[in-house]
């Protein structure tokens, strides 16, 4: 991981190469670097610990020119952040390769070129790619078909990009579990992790299948499939709005998007809303039981999904981290509905355990994801997706909410719900959101007080438990506060040994059937002398009052409306502690926005 991009034109690349690099930024990385075959066939290669922009200086105060190249951004699986594991990675002064994803085999396959008189810089799984590729061409004695035969090579799931000073005329480029895109611009071509990268460089796209090799030139391309045979993938018009990188009047990409949330959520509903064939290829009437898989942000939708299945469809629900469900042996059901949810599609550990089911007996595979061009999307028997338009910031949000949106529709769609006053509570969201953004000021003076902490505990009961484990998930990504979320119900199995005057505790607590419940956990926590902050639309109803307790008067909801109101509270005041803690909001240390490998 994290990001590439590589390019052939008529043209000095390397401007493009830096252009790609940042609009690939936000999913996140340690380093950046590129390689250039200049105008004498000689290889190029500037690396730089950090952002794109101090690899940009570094470009400006040493020009290369040159118009075939390649380009990474890193996120760190092998090896500390530094120069010699930054990518690109080199053989001699040869061929030059960067790499997204993980080789399971290459520790073998190093002790296997050491052996042969191969040395070796880094401890990257990379550079063993860069050698084998050399060695395979060495004794093939041609570019492309010693790239398919040290792919082949290859355990693991990557993508992988290659140029050859000796073949200066085009790229190489294997997709195999990792995500890889060819844009096509005017006398310019390009191969890129994701389709951001191609903004203004490109008109078109392909999306390549998985086990797909292309070879990339200025004219044109062509790609073989997993058998090695030429075959054609579909051409796609490049439509990424050109505001969707601009923060315009917000200073972080994850704020813009908290606030997208009326207008994303008012789309996606839109968008359901207004046909009637959004499930027709789903086997409604045979649906008894709903397995949801799923990672993250991710899963907590689907926790919170399986309280609305049960309880408004009467379907039962089973929820798992798809990185657990994938290395288990579950037992299916007759008659259950696989769902699973990805913000990217492309999701490593979700990927593997749908493709997993293909053996299992599921009556459909449905995908729930924000990409239509996903592997997710592309793979499953039929998939809802969500209008939340591009997502920046790492930390998910609007994507989140948008998840929710569709779930809660489905399990009305399987609860044969015709009911108006059902579908009137989901098109008052927009406004309700709207409404909870008004909140901000006095979410920041909650912020203000919270920044101290290292460790906060959230909890929740009914679908305010999901949310709270979610809240705490937010806080912990972008403030580094440790932060964990119980059941509220949990508190005297454990939790309760942990409070005092350091440890606050963040309540959801909507006036429900479990708002009771929930008071008198409250009042534990306050009988032993913890920090409260609760959330609640019932103020008056918190009988307790002392310093430590503070209340933000939240708006009046209907219970399917409880997981989007006190989130989207969760997520700002989640912003506002880490703005108080100058921490890197967008790009939260050792994250990155979509995880492609196990």
């Amino acid at each position: 991981m994290c990001g590439i991009i590589a390019a052939v034109a008529n043209r000095n690349i390397a401007a493009d190469l830096i252009q790609g690099l940042q609009r690939l930024e936000y999913r996140g990385y340690d380093s950046a670097g590129l390689a250039v075959i200049d105008v004498h066939q000689q290889l190029q290669r500037l690396r730089k610990v950090g952002k794109v922009d101090q690899l940009a200086k570094v470009l400006n105060d040493n020009p290369i020119d040159g118009e075939i190249g390649i380009a990474h951004t890193r996120w760190a699986t092998h090896g500390e952040p530094n120069i010699a594991n930054a990518h690109p990675h080199q053989s001699g002064c040869t061929i030059a390769v960067v790499h997204n994803g993980i080789i399971e085999n290459y520790q073998s396959l190093r002790q296997s070129l050491m052996v042969a008189g191969y040395t070796f810089e880094s401890v990257t799984d990379t550079e063993v790619v860069a050698h084998l590729i050399h060695q395979a061409v060495e004794q093939c004695g041609e570019f492309r078909q010693g790239f398919i035969n040290a792919m082949a090579q290859l355990r693991g799931s990557f993508a992988i990009a290659c140029i050859d000073r000796r073949s200066p005329d085009r790229v190489l480029a294997k997709r195999c579990g990792s995500p890889l895109v060819v844009g096509l611009g005017e006398l310019s071509q390009y191969v890129v992790s994701d389709q951001l990268a191609l903004l203004t460089l490109a008109e078109s796209f392909v999306v390549l299948e998985e086990g797909d090799v292309v070879e990339v030139g200025i004219t044109g391309y062509q790609i073989l499939d997993s058998l090695n045979q030429p075959v054609t993938r579909a051409v796609q018009p490049l439509m990424v709005a050109s505001d969707t990188v601009s923060k315009g009047p917000y200073q972080h990409y994850m704020h813009k998007e908290i606030f997208e949330q009326p207008a994303v959520v008012k789309q996606t509903l839109e968008a359901y809303q207004t046909t009637q064939d959004w499930l027709e290829a789903m086997p409604l009437a045979e649906i008894a039981h709903i397995q949801i898989i799923a990672c993250g942000t991710s899963y907590h939708a689907g926790l919170v999904a399986k309280y609305w299945f049960e309880q408004i469809a009467s379907v039962p629900c089973q929820v798992d981290i798809a990185s657990e469900f994938r290395y288990r042996e579950p037992a299916v059901p007759v008659g259950t509905l696989l769902i699973a949810i990805s913000q990217s599609g492309e999701t490593a550990d979700t990927l593997a355990a749908f493709r997993q089911a293909h053996t299992m007996p599921y009556i459909a595979r449905l995908a729930i994801c924000n990409m239509a061009w996903s592997s997710l999307a592309r793979e499953a028997d039929g998939v809802l997706m969500t209008f939340a338009g591009r997502e920046i910031g790492v930390a998910s949000t609007k994507v989140f909410t948008t998840q929710l949106v569709v779930l809660l529709q489905l399990a009305l769609v399987l609860a044969k719900s015709q009911q108006r006053d059902a579908w009137t509570v989901l098109n008052e969201l927009p406004n309700l959101i709207d409404t909870v953004l008004q909140l901000e000021p006095m979410i920041i003076k909650w912020a203000k007080q919270l920044v101290k902490f290292n460790h906060i505990l959230f909890l929740g009961r009914g679908t305010g438990f999901p949310i709270a484990v979610e809240g705490a998930l937010k806080l912990k990504e972008i403030t580094y506060i440790h932060a964990e979320a119980y059941a509220a119900g949990e508190l005297k199995h454990g939790p309760l040994a942990l409070i005092d005057k350091n440890m606050p505790c963040i309540f959801i607590a909507p006036n429900d059937a479990l708002f009771e419940k929930v008071m008198t956990n409250i009042s534990e926590v306050s009988a032993r002398g913890g920090q409260l902050f609760i959330l609640t639309d019932a103020p008056d109803k918190v009988s307790l009052s002392n310093d430590q307790i503070q209340v933000l008067p939240m708006p009046a909801m209907h219970p399917w409306q409880i997981p989007f109101g006190y989130v989207i509270s969760l997520q700002l005041l989640a912003y506002h502690v880490a703005v108080g803690k100058q921490t890197n909001i967008d790009q939260p240390r050792n994250l990155a926005k979509s995880v492609t490998v196990e």
